[in-house]
C-alpha cells in the first residue's frame, strides 16, 4: 500500500480494534515492511493518537485511552449499529444520555453515505420496541430539531396543543430538553405569557426557528430538571397517605425500599407516610405489603379501598362461583327475567 494517507487510515482502523497487534501482523495486513509500520505509528502519535508499543516476543502495538477521543473509523455495519443504538437511546429516554444521543446522532447522520443513511432509516421505520409502559412518543428527528433550537439560543415559533385539545401559536426561547419517564419536555421562556413554561414535545408541531437571538435567561431553579419536576407537582394532585402497618418496622423496611417515611409504633406495628399522584398506585402498594393495615388519611383513599373491597367480595361470592362454574355439554344458562 503505497498511498500514505490511505495506509495510515488502514493502520488506525486496525489499531482501534481492542487487541495487541504484533508489528509483523500489521505489516502483513497492510503489505509493507516493519520499518514502514514503525514510521506510520510515529506519524499517528504526532497526530495525537496514543499508540502504545510493548517489547518482547508477544509485544506489539495497541491504541490506548488518551486525553481526548480521536476520530473513529467505522465500517458500514459498525456505523449502522451505532446509529440505530443512538436512535434507541434518544427515543427511549435512557437516563443521563438523552441530549448526548441526539447530538451524536445528528453528527453521525450528517456524514453517513446515502446508502447507509437509507439503511438506518429503513431499520427505524421497520422496527418497533415492545415496552410494557408504552411506545416512544417522540421521534428522534423531532428532538434533533428542538435540540438545535436550544443550542442556537434563537426564539422558536411552534404550534402547541394544550391538554384540552386546543391548538395555539407560541413564541418561546428554548432553554433545555428534559426527559421524564416515557415523555420529553421542552423548558423555555414563553414570550407571550412572560413566564417560564414546560411543553410536552409530542404536542409540539410546526416548529419554525426565527433569526432573533436572545441572551440566555436565568432559570428560576437550580436546573431544568428540578424546575420541571416542581411544575409537574403543581399540575398533578398529590395524595398524602398516613397508614398504620400491623407488622414490625424491620419487616416493612425491605418491601417499601429506601427513602420512605416509616417509624415504629411498637414491636409489632409501624406508621407509614407516603405521597403519590394516584389513588390506584397507593392502594396497590398498600395491599401488596402482606400485612393488615389501618388507613387514617386521605379520605379519598379510604373510599377507594372500600370500592375495591366491595368488588373483591362480590367476585369471591358463591353467586360469582356459580356464574363461572363449567356447565355440562349441551346445556344453556337460564335466562333471567326482569321483575
Amino acid at each position: 500500500m503505497s498511498d500514505t494517507p490511505a495506509r495510515l487510515l488502514g493502520l488506525l482502523s486496525l489499531l482501534q480494534t481492542p487487541r495487541e497487534w504484533p508489528g509483523s501482523e500489521l505489516a502483513a495486513r497492510l503489505g509493507v515492511s516493519l520499518r514502514t509500520i514503525r514510521r506510520d505509528v510515529q506519524r499517528l502519535r504526532d497526530l495525537g493518537y496514543p499508540v502504545q508499543a510493548t517489547m518482547g516476543v508477544i509485544g506489539g502495538y495497541r491504541l490506548v485511552a488518551g486525553k481526548a477521543m480521536p476520530p473513529l473509523l467505522l465500517d458500514d455495519d459498525e456505523a449502522v449499529a451505532i446509529a440505530v443504538g443512538l436512535r434507541t437511546a434518544a427515543g427511549h429516554a435512557v437516563a443521563g444520555i438523552e441530549d448526548a444521543s441526539v447530538r451524536a446522532l445528528a453528527k453521525l447522520e450528517q456524514v453517513l453515505p446515502s446508502r447507509l443513511r437509507q439503511r438506518v432509516r429503513a431499520l427505524g421505520a421497520a422496527t418497533e420496541p415492545l415496552l410494557t409502559w408504552g411506545p416512544p412518543t417522540v421521534d428522534p428527528e423531532h428532538l434533533n430539531a428542538l435540540a438545535a433550537a436550544v443550542n442556537s439560543r434563537a426564539q422558536l415559533r411552534f404550534t402547541y396543543r394544550r391538554r384540552d385539545g386546543v391548538d395555539g401559536e407560541r413564541l418561546v426561547e428554548p432553554y433545555k430538553l428534559v426527559s421524564a419517564g416515557r415523555r420529553w419536555y421542552l423548558v423555555g421562556y414563553d414570550n407571550d405569557r412572560a413566564d417560564w413554561r414546560i411543553f410536552r414535545v409530542d404536542r409540539i408541531t410546526g416548529q419554525r426557528p426565527t433569526r432573533t437571538q436572545v441572551a440566555a435567561r436565568r432559570l428560576p431553579a437550580t436546573d431544568a430538571a428540578s424546575f420541571m419536576a416542581e411544575k409537574l407537582r403543581e399540575l398533578t394532585p398529590v395524595y398524602r397517605a398516613v397508614v398504620t402497618l400491623h407488622a414490625p418496622v424491620e419487616r416493612m423496611a425491605g418491601p417499601l425500599g429506601a427513602g420512605v417515611d416509616l417509624e415504629p409504633i411498637d414491636g409489632v406495628s409501624c406508621r407509614l407516610r407516603s405521597d403519590a399522584d394516584t389513588l390506584e398506585w397507593l392502594a396497590w402498594r398498600l395491599l401488596t405489603l402482606g400485612c393488615d393495615i389501618d388507613v387514617h388519611e386521605p379520605p379519598e383513599l379510604i373510599a377507594y379501598l372500600r370500592q375495591i373491597g366491595t368488588r373483591a367480595t362480590r367476585a369471591a361470592s358463591p353467586q360469582a362461583a356459580e356464574r363461572t362454574a363449567p356447565r355440562p355439554a349441551g346445556t344453556t344458562p337460564a335466562r333471567r327475567t326482569l321483575e
